[in-house]
C-alpha cells in the first residue's frame, strides 16, 4: 500500500528547532502498538529515574498529549462498504464488496489446493485443475474491472461520495491489466497475450478504423499505412483484411493490388496454436504458410522501382514493412515497436513471454519475436523503475515471477497477495522455499495484506482468514487476532443492532461477534482459541454481574479456576449487599449447575463444581426465608450441613442465618437430632477457635459483622442461646417424640 515512513505530530510537542531543549527536560516519546488494529499509540515520557530528574530540578507538565497514528489507512468505502452507485447498463451487481467478494475467490483457490493435498495429488497439474485456476484468476480480474468502473462513475456522472476514493480508477485499472496478464502466466498461448496487450492497451482506435473506412482513397491519408502495419502486427486480421481487400480493389497499381490480394488470405489464415489439435499440425500448416510469406516476399521484390510510389507514398515501402512482420524480420519489428513507444515494447515482451517446450528451434525462433529484438528493445526503451505497472508487466513478460511479486506489493498488497496465491498453485515458484521466518515467498504476502486488513478492525473474519491459510506462523498470528476481538458483550445504547444480540445473549443464546468468534474457532479447529474466548467472556460478566452467564461460559471454557473465582464473588455479593440481592443475582445459575453435574464426572474441578453448588443452595435457602418458605429453608440448611455442600469458612454464617428460623414462633422447624446437628456444628467453631484457628472459620462472619473476631464471636453466643432455647422447646413440646436422646458435645 501507499504507507509513509513518518508521520508528523499535531499539535507538535515543541517548536521548530526546540529538540535539544526537549531532552534537556528529561523527556523521551514512547509508544505503543494496538493488538487490535496496529495503531500506534504516542506519548511523552520521562527517559529517567523520576527522583534523578528532581534533583536535577527537571519539571513538564503533568498533562500530556498522546498521539495515535497508524503505519497504513484501512480499507475504505470503494473497497470494503457496499454501493448501488452505477447505473445499470454497467452490469455490475447493486453490491459491490471488493474485499469479501475477492476473499470467496481466495477461499474457493484454497478449497482447489486442499483437493489437490489430501485427494488427488495431480489435480493442480491437470488440464482440469489449470482450467479452474485460470478461470477463478479470471474472477479476480472481473471484480478489478468492476472497482475500476465504480471509482469512476463518478467522472461520468454527477455523483456526492460520503468519503473520498482512496484509490483512483486508474489504480483499479493498473490492477486490472496486472491481473488479467499474471493469470496468462501459466498458460503458455501466445494468442492470448496478444489478446490481452489488444484489450488493455488499443491501438489504433476504432474510431481511426472507422474514419479510414469512410474515405473513398484511404491510402491517400497520411495515417493509412501506420494503421495497417500496426493492425498487422497486433493480430488484428479483420481489419488488416478490409484495408487489404481496398487495396486490391481501388489501388491504382497493379501490383499492389496483386500483392494485397495475395497478402490478404495470408494474413486472415495465420496459423494459431488454439486452433489445431497437436504441436505437429500446427508445425506443418506454420512451415506452409512461411513458405507463402516467401514467395510474396519474392514478387515484391520484382515489383519495378518505378512503380513502388503512387505519387502520395512510398507503397511499396510500407507494405515491405507488413510483410516483414510477418516473416519475424528482426531490424523492422523492432523500428516499428521503437515508433510505437511504450505500448510497442509492451507488444515484444508478449512475444517472448513463453516458450512451448518441444518445439522444433526453427518453428520457434520465426513463430516468437526473436530475443534479441527483446534486447535491443529494453536497452533502448528500459522499464520505468518508479512506474509499478510498468515494472511487473516486465517481469512478468521476462518469466520473472518473485520480481514481479515485488513490484506488485509496492503498488497494491492485495495484488502481491492474490497473485502470489494463483502462482503458487501454478508451480511457478518453489512453494516450499523458506526464509528465516520460516514463511514461503506466497505466505509472506498474505499475511502483509492480512496485517493491512488488521487496520480495520471490523475486517477480522477476513484478516484471520487470509491467516489460517499461511501454516504455524499465520495461524499463531490469527490465533491472537481472535483473542483481541472486542466481545460487545455490554450493552449499547446508541446501537441498536448490538443492543437486540446483548439482550439475546443474556437470555442465554450465542449470538453476535462471539457466535462468530466461536464459528471460526470451530472452522479452524481452534479449541484453545475459543475456551480464551470464553474465559474473556465469563470476566465481562462477571463485571457485568451477570454471573449466570458467567458460569456458562467458565464451564464452556472448562476454565475451573475461572469458576472458583465467579463462586468468590457471587458469595462476595452476599457480604456487600445483603441476601435479598444475593439470591436474586443467583437465580440463575441452578440449570448450569445441574448440567455440569449431569456432563462432568469427578476430576480435577469437582471441588469448583462444590463450591458452586453451595452458592446455588445458600440463595436458594436465602430466597426461600425471603418467601416465607421456612421449612424448606430449614431443610435447606439442614442439607448443606450433612451434604457437606457449605465450606466450614461459611458454617458461622450459616447458623446466624438459621436464628430467624430457630427462633420462629409459629412452629418447630427444626427436628431435635437436626437441632444437635447444628448444636455440633457451632461446637466445632468453638474448639477450632480456641485451637487459633480463627480464619478458617470466623473470617466470612467478621467480614459481614463489621467489628472483627470479636463481634464474630458474640454473634455466635447468640446462636448458641437460640439453639439452646430451641433444643429445651424440643424436650417440653416433644417434637420428635421422648425417645431422643440428648447428645452432650
Amino acid at each position: 500500500m501507499t504507507s509513509k515512513h513518518y508521520a508528523t505530530l499535531v499539535p507538535p510537542l515543541f517548536a521548530h528547532g526546540g529538540v535539544d531543549d526537549f531532552k534537556q527536560s528529561g523527556r523521551t516519546l514512547q509508544s505503543s502498538l494496538s493488538p487490535r488494529d496496529r495503531s500506534i499509540a504516542v506519548c511523552v515520557s520521562p527517559n529517567a529515574d523520576p527522583q534523578v530528574l528532581r534533583s536535577q530540578n527537571a519539571s513538564y507538565p503533568k498533562v500530556v498529549p498522546i498521539y495515535f497514528a497508524s503505519p497504513e489507512r484501512a480499507p475504505t468505502s470503494e473497497r470494503r462498504t457496499v454501493c448501488n452507485l452505477l447505473p445499470f447498463h454497467y452490469a455490475i451487481p447493486h453490491y459491490l464488496q471488493f474485499l469479501s467478494d475477492t476473499f470467496v475467490i481466495f477461499e474457493a483457490m484454497r478449497n482447489l489446493k486442499n483437493m489437490s493435498r489430501f485427494n488427488d495429488p495431480h489435480l493442480l497439474e491437470s488440464d482440469e485443475g489449470r482450467h479452474a485456476i485460470r478461470k477463478l484468476g479470471n474472477d479476480y480480474v472481473n471484480f478489478c474491472k468492476e472497482c475500476c468502473l465504480y471509482a469512476s462513475a463518478d467522472m461520468k456522472q454527477n455523483i456526492t461520495r460520503p468519503e473520498p476514493l482512496q484509490f483512483s480508477a486508474e489504480h483499479y485499472r493498473r490492477l486490472y491489466t496486472c491481473f488479467s496478464l499474471s493469470t496468462i502466466g501459466g498458460f503458455p498461448v501466445g494468442d492470448e497475450l496478444m489478446d490481452w496487450i489488444n484489450n488493455h492497451f488499443i491501438e489504433p482506435s476504432t474510431e481511426e478504423g472507422d474514419r479510414l473506412s469512410s474515405e473513398d482513397r484511404p491510402w491517400e491519408d497520411p495515417a493509412f499505412w501506420p494503421y495497417l502495419t500496426r493492425t498487422t502486427l497486433r493480430g488484428l486480421s479483420k481489419a488488416s483484411s478490409f484495408f487489404l481487400n481496398v487495396l486490391s480493389d481501388n489501388h491504382p497499381s497493379q501490383n499492389l493490388q496483386e500483392l494485397s490480394r495475395n497478402l490478404c488470405p495470408l494474413v486472415a489464415d495465420y496459423p494459431r496454436l488454439q486452433n489445431f489439435s497437436t504441436e505437429r499440425e500446427f508445425a506443418k500448416a506454420f512451415r506452409r504458410w512461411r513458405d507463402k510469406v516467401k514467395m510474396l516476399r519474392i514478387a515484391l521484390d520484382r515489383v519495378p522501382d518505378d512503380d513502388r510510389e503512387d505519387g502520395f507514398d512510398n507503397w511499396w515501402d510500407r507494405l515491405s514493412d507488413v510483410i516483414g512482420i510477418l516473416e519475424g524480420r528482426e531490424d523492422i519489428i523492432k523500428r516499428i515497436c521503437l515508433d510505437q513507444g511504450q505500448i510497442g515494447r509492451k507488444f515484444v515482451l508478449c512475444g517472448v513471454y513463453l516458450s512451448i517446450p518441444g518445439y522444433d528451434d526453427e518453428i520457434y525462433r520465426d513463430y516468437w519475436v526473436p530475443s534479441e529484438v527483446v534486447t535491443h528493445i529494453l536497452d533502448e526503451m528500459p522499464s520505468d523503475p518508479t512506474d509499478h505497472e510498468d515494472m511487473i508487466q516486465t517481469s512478468l513478460f521476462l518469466g520473472k515471477p518473485v520480481q514481479a511479486l515485488s513490484e506488485a506489493a509496492q503498488m497494491d498488497i492485495w495484488l502481491a497477495a492474490h497473485v502470489a496465491d494463483m502462482m503458487e498453485c501454478l508451480d511457478l515458484f518453489d512453494a516450499d522455499e523458506f526464509d528465516d521466518s520460516e514463511l514461503s515467498l506466497r505466505d509472506q504476502y498474505i499475511i502483509d495484506y492480512a496485517e493491512h486488513l488488521r487496520t480495520d478492525p471490523a475486517l477480522w473474519r477476513l484478516t484471520v482468514d487470509y491467516m489460517y491459510s499461511c501454516g504455524p506462523v499465520g495461524i499463531e498470528m490469527a490465533d491472537q487476532v481472535l483473542m483481541h476481538v472486542p466481545l460487545r458483550l455490554r450493552p449499547a445504547k446508541n446501537e441498536p443492532t448490538v443492543a437486540d444480540d446483548n439482550a439475546k445473549i443474556r437470555a442465554g443464546a450465542v449470538v453476535g461477534v462471539l457466535k462468530e468468534i466461536s464459528q471460526t474457532c470451530f472452522d479452524y479447529q481452534r479449541e484453545g482459541v475459543r475456551r480464551m474466548v470464553c474465559r474473556v467472556a465469563a470476566q465481562t460478566f462477571i463485571q457485568e454481574k451477570e454471573y449466570a452467564l458467567a458460569v456458562s461460559y467458565c464451564v464452556s471454557a472448562e476454565d475451573w479456576p475461572g469458576l472458583g473465582h465467579v463462586v468468590d464473588r457471587v458469595l462476595d455479593e452476599y457480604i456487600a449487599r445483603g441476601p435479598e440481592q444475593f439470591a436474586r443475582l443467583v437465580a440463575n445459575i441452578a440449570p448450569t449447575l445441574h448440567s455440569l453435574r449431569a456432563d462432568t464426572g469427578a476430576g480435577a474441578h469437582e471441588v469448583f463444581v462444590y463450591r458452586l453448588a453451595f452458592a446455588v443452595r445458600f440463595a436458594e435457602f436465602h430466597r426461600r426465608r425471603i418467601n416465607g418458605e421456612l421449612q424448606d429453608a430449614a431443610t435447606d440448611v439442614v442439607a448443606m450441613f450433612r451434604e457437606e455442600v457449605a465450606p466450614k469458612s461459611w458454617w458461622a454464617v450459616l447458623l446466624c442465618d438459621a436464628v430467624e428460623l430457630l427462633q420462629y414462633g409459629g412452629g418447630m422447624l427444626f427436628a431435635p437430632h437436626d437441632a444437635c446437628l447444628l448444636i455440633h456444628k457451632l461446637e466445632e467453631i468453638h474448639v477450632r477457635t480456641a485451637q487459633g484457628a480463627k480464619e478458617d472459620y470466623l473470617a466470612i462472619l467478621a467480614k459481614l459483622s463489621k467489628g472483627g473476631d470479636k463481634h464474630a464471636l458474640q454473634r455466635l453466643q447468640v446462636v448458641r442461646l437460640a439453639l439452646v432455647k430451641y433444643y429445651a422447646r424440643c424436650g417440653v413440646v416433644g417434637v420428635g417424640g421422648k425417645n431422643v436422646s440428648p447428645v452432650v458435645y
